[in-house]
């Protein structure tokens, strides 16, 4: 069997594809091993590929001018990373980069982009995932601006543990501290008061989830009007 079908259903925009859709795309499909900080897309630059991730999870990434950055959009099994080639443009207006490594599967940009001209299921599909991505990255703005520290850190470890199906992320605090846009210092206090009650256990570059249960009762409303708003748009 083609390996890239193989691994279809184990990507959620593949698997909701019909059969001939998905056989007209599949001599396309080209199975790839993504590394943690693999750079996929750089602002300004041309979108090369479409990905459609397996077990990798990548952080869509606003860039500031000093080099500084936040995370607008995370996006795991249930989509792909690269759809603005669909709508006339192949030049990344952020940065996609592998947070989680692991496989994918990935398409040229020419492919995808005659794919959705070519209209049907593959273009009402490709709509859907890009309003998935607009109600992360709208929801997302809401709660960095109106919520504590810890809500929103405890919203975005539940969101990277539900694109990894494991309890153990292997995430730095200063990473996480970047894609929240906020002080390292901030991100350490938020932690320990998580950890200190036994909800996370923390060891060098790497944190495991014990208690997600009181890890979603820390969360703001955000954690949960995404994934079921998300969940919603694409099961409809």
């Amino acid at each position: 069997m083609n390996v890239a079908n193989a691994y279809r259903t184990a990507n959620q925009f593949l698997s909701d594809l019909p059969d001939q859709d998905y056989e007209q795309l599949l001599p396309h499909l080209e199975f790839v091993s993504l590394p943690q900080q693999q750079i996929l897309a750089e602002v300004g630059e041309p979108i090369a590929h479409a990905y459609f991730p397996i077990e990798a999870v990548i952080s869509l990434l606003s860039v500031m001018e000093d080099g500084s950055v936040v995370e607008v959009a995370v996006v795991g099994n249930e989509g792909l990373v690269g759809f603005p080639i669909a709508l006339g443009t192949d030049i990344a207006s952020v940065q996609a980069i592998v947070q989680i490594p692991g496989l994918a599967m990935r398409m040229q940009a020419a492919r995808l982009k005659a794919e959705f001209e070519r209209g049907g299921a593959f273009q009402k599909l490709l709509f859907r995932h890009m309003q998935a991505v607009f109600i992360h990255v709208s929801q997302a703005a809401a709660c960095n601006r109106l919520h504590r520290l810890e809500n929103r850190l405890a919203r975005w470890l539940l969101t990277f543990q539900d694109r990894t199906d494991s309890d153990e992320l292997p995430l730095t605090q200063e990473f996480i501290s970047h894609m929240l846009g906020t002080r390292r210092a901030g991100v350490t206090m938020a932690i320990n008061g998580l950890r200190k009650e036994g909800i996370l256990q923390c060891s060098r570059g790497n944190i495991k989830i014990l208690d997600r249960d009181r890890l979603e009762a820390k969360s703001c409303e955000c954690y949960e009007r995404i994934k079921v708003g998300v969940r919603q748009l694409l099961e409809s």
